[in-house]
């Protein structure tokens, strides 16, 4: 990232948290009396994640990515006891953890509104990779070549070319171009008891948060990536589009 395009970067994430949080706070006691109501028990959930890639670390021989942590909040939309009996494993489609109120918050994105905090606060970016559970993320970059690269340099974002382009869960939309692709990226070595594994969709988010990466060595190209996503963020809300 060029110095240049991280001023540019920090000053549209302090100008967007402050008006996301202006536009967003009616709509908190709102949620809050919704998720209540159905499922009592804590309206924010707080959750360890892995931000930017500092280095590597060896262990038994074997190197490992080193992440900068730190807790994201979000509208909570799983049962209160939803990793009880399983630990920390990524969210599904149709996850029967999530409750009715939580499927709407997924689908309109409007669980991530209280992440307009982190961004002001300087843990996260308006625009970036997801950042994931940091257990979950060293497992998966030691099964996915270069998936830790995503967060070189990098800070975690609410929205992300990977999100407006692929939905929630990172699966390909059957009409989109990238689906022809799709045979080659998802279990790549044919294994019956691989198929349908999270890694599959996991690789399919790589592509596009290399692609968004990569538009950050110029100011240019920066600017128009990041405002293309900003604008495409509300669409994909309004419609539903996520998963």
């Amino acid at each position: 990232m060029t110095p240049g395009v991280r001023v540019a970067k920090r000053a549209i994430d302090i100008a967007g948290s402050l008006v996301g949080l202006t536009l967003t706070l009616p709509l908190y006691p709102i949620i809050g009396a919704a998720i209540y109501l159905e499922s009592p028990g804590p309206i924010f959930y707080m959750q360890r994640r892995a931000g930017m890639l500092i280095g590597t670390e060896v262990r038994d021989g074997v190197s490992y990515p080193r992440f900068v942590e730190f807790h994201m909040r979000k509208f909570r939309s799983m049962r209160v006891d939803a990793e009880k009996m399983t630990g920390p494993v990524l969210a599904q489609q149709d996850d029967p953890r999530i409750t009715r109120v939580g499927r709407f918050l997924r689908k309109t994105r409007l669980d991530e509104i209280p992440q307009f905090w982190s961004v002001l606060l300087g843990d996260m970016s308006l625009v970036g990779p997801r950042p994931e559970r940091p257990e979950l993320l060293v497992n998966l970059a030691l099964a996915i070549p270069f998936f830790e690269e995503r967060m070189r340099d990098i800070k975690p974002g609410i929205t992300g070319l990977a999100q407006v382009s692929l939905g929630y869960s990172g699966r390909a939309p059957a009409e989109s171009e990238v689906a022809a692709f799709e045979a080659t990226l998802t279990n790549p070595f044919g294994l019956e008891e691989a198929e349908g594994a999270e890694a599959d969709d996991m690789r399919m988010k790589l592509l596009f948060d290399l692609a968004y990466a990569a538009s950050l060595e110029k100011l240019s190209t920066y600017l128009q990536m990041e405002l293309s996503i900003l604008l495409k963020t509300p669409l994909v809300m309004a419609l539903g589009l996520g998963r």
